[in-house]
């Protein structure tokens, strides 16, 4: 059954790569091998249940009840609580930070940014777009940054096959500035929790070959990449009765919003989208008191719920598929056997975290990460960890599809897959290389 499943999950991955070849929407084939790796991991769960899986808090529950040996559902009730939690959590936050940025778009606040651009030359934006998205990555985190500089590009880049290229390095970018700090991306978050690493210690040690891992292929792309930008036709023209005021609240709040979801996750240890609900409430009421300041026609295009329904849920679907799919992977137990085999394989624990890396661009990060964990008891900010919470945030970005910034791209974007595996896939995978060897030479 275990065969089974990585079979149907291979062949869900072959059909969103070749998704423009077979004419099917890529969120369609992500749901079916979601639910379908769940269906058959539910119908043959004796082979993947062990006893020491259950929580003791399952089990002294049933002995108060009377039960002596736990029914097959307390298990499936135990895997469920977990994945969908933290499906839930993604999906939210990811709707949440979306509806933000919707938002502060439709009161027209990212024009004062894209007005202020004045540079025509494509080499000179590549640039300034490659370390604003490294740098606000480090601060926010990389899912986030990836869906604000998305929506900036739509600005700023008229041709489409340009405007592909600037996303493909926006997600290098994403996942190397998330990499070097603890709330940048999660599983230097998760490292920094079980004691693994240092919020200071990771800065010091992993800053200079994350900024390698995104200098590389933004060097490369300097070089394919020439001439000026087309004029950018503004789809919709700024409405009258929008005035500056309207826009400077808008941005200042906007960012303020997104800037305050890991201030408040430090401050409450409440889960991320938690606080990115808490932002999106405070711009709906702002929204709606200034509301009141527009005509009409104009309100009904800028409040929330208009903003609502313009994200794009195809993307969040995607991403939900995505999620169930890897998450069973990892109830399975094939990821954690997959890192068990690599580190009897492999002829050091430095290649270990390098292709633990290269492996979580076609399988999910954390369950990776975790496993990495289990298997080791290094000391706190041992050479180890801060390899793999290199590894982890920036192996990613080798596919399209390997990492929340990558998959957010596609969404909004709609990047084939296989447009980033020729276009995009060797440029990161040489600067995510680089930047293990300088990790490692450092540490």
């Amino acid at each position: 059954m275990h065969t089974l499943i990585v079979v149907v999950f291979v062949l869900g991955y072959l059909a969103i790569a070749l998704e423009h070849k077979i004419k099917v929407n890529k969120a369609a084939s992500a749901l079916l091998i979601g639910v379908v790796c769940w269906a058959l991991y539910v119908v043959n769960l004796d082979a993947f249940i062990v006893p020491d899986s259950i929580p003791s808090w399952f089990q002294m529950e049933a002995m108060e009840e009377g039960v002596k040996e736990l029914p097959l559902h307390y298990a499936i009730d135990v895997q469920h609580l977990s994945q969908t939690g933290e499906i839930a959590s993604i999906l939210l936050f990811l709707m949440g930070a979306m509806t933000i940025v919707e938002l502060v778009d439709s009161h027209e606040a990212f024009a004062l940014i894209t007005d202020r651009i004045r540079t025509t030359s494509k080499r000179t934006l590549l640039w300034l777009v490659a370390f604003l998205t490294f740098s606000m990555s480090a601060i926010l985190d990389n899912l986030t940054t990836t869906i604000v500089m998305v929506s900036l590009l739509k600005k700023l880049v008229r041709d489409r096959e340009d405007r592909l290229r600037f996303v493909g390095l926006v997600v290098i970018a994403a996942n190397a500035g998330g990499a070097w700090t603890v709330i940048g991306d999660v599983t230097t978050t998760m490292l920094r929790i079980q004691h693994k690493i240092g919020t200071v210690e990771v800065m010091q040690e992993l800053f200079v070959g994350s900024l390698v891992c995104v200098l590389v292929p933004l060097i490369g792309f300097t070089f394919s990449m020439s001439g000026t930008l087309a004029p950018v036709q503004s789809e919709r023209e700024v409405r009258s009765d929008i005035r500056p005021w309207h826009q400077w609240v808008f941005l200042i709040l906007g960012l303020a919003a997104l800037l305050g979801v890991p201030v408040f996750k430090t401050l409450t240890h409440l889960p991320p989208y938690m606080g990115m609900m808490l932002s999106l409430s405070v711009l709906w009421i702002v929204s709606e008191l200034v509301g009141h300041t527009l005509n009409e026609e104009t309100r009904s295009t800028t409040g929330v719920l208009a903003a609502l329904k313009r994200v794009d849920m195809s993307s969040i679907l995607f991403f939900l598929g995505i999620l169930l799919a890897v998450g069973c992977l990892g109830a399975t137990g094939t990821l954690q056997s997959t890192a068990l085999w690599l580190d009897q394989v492999l002829p050091n624990r430095e290649t270990v975290a390098i292709v633990i890396g290269l492996v979580s661009s076609v399988v999910d990060n954390v369950p990776l990460v975790a496993a990495g964990m289990e298997m080791y008891s290094f000391p706190m900010n041992d050479p180890f960890w801060m390899l793999l919470a290199y590894c982890a945030g920036t192996g990613g970005s080798s596919l399209i599809i390997g990492s929340a910034a990558g998959v957010a791209a596609m969404g909004l974007e709609h990047i084939d897959f296989l447009w980033y595996l020729r276009r995009v896939a060797f440029w990161a995978v040489v600067g995510y290389l680089a930047g293990a060897v300088v990790v490692v030479a450092t540490l």
